[in-house]
C-alpha cells in the first residue's frame, strides 16, 4: 500500500465527519497520474508554497506603503498567519488541515502591489473589474508554470475564489480560512498601527477591549476561541453573534482610523498613480511585457493581459519599472 493511501485511510479514522477527505476530492481540471507519499491537498499546498507568486508576495505591502521598518505585515506575514490561524481551528475541529493550509497560502496570490490601493486602480481601469480573489485563482489556473497552472484540486481552488466576505465556500475548511482572513488582519493591522504610531492600545473602544481583550495575543486567542466552541460538532463554521459584532465593530474601527485618511496611507496615492500609468503604458507598449503575457494577449485580450503583468508585480518592481519608463536617466559626458 502507497503512503498516500494510508494517510488516505487514516482522515477516515481521525478526521470529523464534515471534514473533506482527499480520496472524495471532485478533481483536478486535468487528470493526472496521484503521488505516492502526498495526498491531493498536500501536493496541492506544496506546489503553491514552490510557486513565484508566493515568492513574490514577500514584496508585496500589507496596509503600510514603504514602511520604515522591518516588523510591519507584509502579503507574506499576512498569508502565513491566516495559515497558522486556519491550522489551529482546522485542528480543533477534526478538519482536513491540508486542505485549509493550501487554500490559506493561494488566498492572496493574485493580490496586486501597494495592497488595496492597487486592486482599486484595476478595479476601476478594467472594464470587467478586478477582485484579487478572483486574479488568485486566475494566477493558479492560468499564470503559474508557464501558462499552465498549478492543476490544482476544486476545493483549494474553491477555497481561493471564496475567502472574501462576498464569498460561499463550498467546504468548512474554506469557510475557516475566510474567518481567519479577518481575524489575521483585523489583529495585525493593529499591532501595525501602534508600532507605526498610527494607533495606541488604549484608542480602541473600551468594549471592544472588554469583550475581546486588552492585547493583540488575547484577541486573536478570543476570536479562534470562539469559532472552535461554536462550530464543535457541527456542520458550520461561525462565531458567536457577541465576538462576530465585537470583530466587525473592530474592523470598522480600523477602515475609519487606519485604512482612510491615516499616515499608513499617506503615500497611498502615488502608489495609485504608479500602477494607473504603468497600466496605460503597457496597454499602448505591449510587446514590452515579457513574453509569456505577450501570449496571453491572445486568449485573454491586451488590457486583461496587462493587468495580470502588473497584478503580479511586488512594490519595488513596479517603482523600478515606473522610473524605468517614465523618468529621465542621468547619463555621462565621457569627453571630460
Amino acid at each position: 500500500m502507497k503512503i498516500r493511501e494510508i494517510s488516505e485511510d487514516m482522515e477516515y479514522k481521525i478526521l470529523s465527519p464534515y471534514a473533506a477527505h482527499s480520496r472524495e476530492s471532485k478533481g483536478r481540471t486535468r487528470d493526472e497520474e496521484k503521488c505516492d507519499i502526498r495526498t491531493d491537498y498536500q501536493r496541492d499546498r506544496d506546489r503553491i508554497i514552490h510557486c513565484k507568486a508566493f515568492r513574490r508576495l514577500s514584496h508585496k505591502t500589507q496596509v503600510f506603503i514603504s514602511p520604515e521598518g522591518d516588523h510591519y505585515r507584509t502579503r507574506l506575514t499576512h498569508t502565513l498567519e491566516v495559515a497558522q490561524i486556519s491550522k489551529t481551528i482546522a485542528r480543533a475541529l477534526r478538519l482536513n488541515e491540508d486542505l485549509t493550509e493550501a487554500i490559506a497560502l493561494g488566498h492572496d496570490l493574485g493580490h496586486t502591489p501597494f495592497g488595496h490601493s492597487g486592486e482599486e486602480v484595476l478595479n476601476r481601469l478594467l472594464k470587467d473589474g478586478f477582485r484579487h480573489s478572483v486574479q488568485s485563482l486566475r494566477v493558479v489556473d492560468v499564470i503559474e508554470n508557464n501558462g499552465l497552472g498549478l492543476n490544482l484540486t476544486w476545493e483549494v481552488r474553491d477555497g481561493i475564489l471564496n475567502h472574501s466576505t462576498s464569498g460561499n465556500p463550498g467546504t468548512l475548511e474554506g469557510k475557516i480560512v475566510q474567518l481567519a482572513d479577518k481575524i489575521a488582519y483585523v489583529n495585525h493591522d493593529i499591532d501595525d498601527a501602534i508600532r507605526g504610531k498610527v494607533l495606541t492600545n488604549d484608542d480602541i473602544p473600551k468594549d471592544l477591549r472588554r469583550i475581546l481583550g486588552e492585547t493583540h495575543s488575547k484577541r486573536i486567542n478570543t476570536m479562534v476561541k470562539d469559532i472552535i466552541e461554536n462550530s464543535m460538532g457541527k456542520d458550520s463554521i461561525s462565531m458567536s453573534r457577541e465576538i462576530y459584532d465585537a470583530t466587525y465593530s473592530l474592523r470598522d474601527f480600523l477602515f475609519k482610523k487606519v485604512y482612510i485618511g491615516s499616515k499608513a496611507k499617506s503615500e497611498e496615492a502615488k502608489a495609485k498613480k504608479v500602477v494607473e500609468q504603468l497600466f496605460y503604458y503597457f496597454c499602448e507598449n505591449v510587446d514590452d511585457m515579457p513574453d509569456e503575457f505577450i501570449e496571453l494577449t491572445h486568449e485573454y485580450g491586451k488590457e486583461r493581459a496587462v493587468a495580470d503583468y502588473i497584478a503580479g508585480m511586488t512594490d519595488k518592481y513596479a517603482i523600478t519599472k515606473y522610473k524605468e519608463i517614465f523618468l529621465p536617466s542621468p547619463w555621462e559626458d565621457k569627453n571630460f
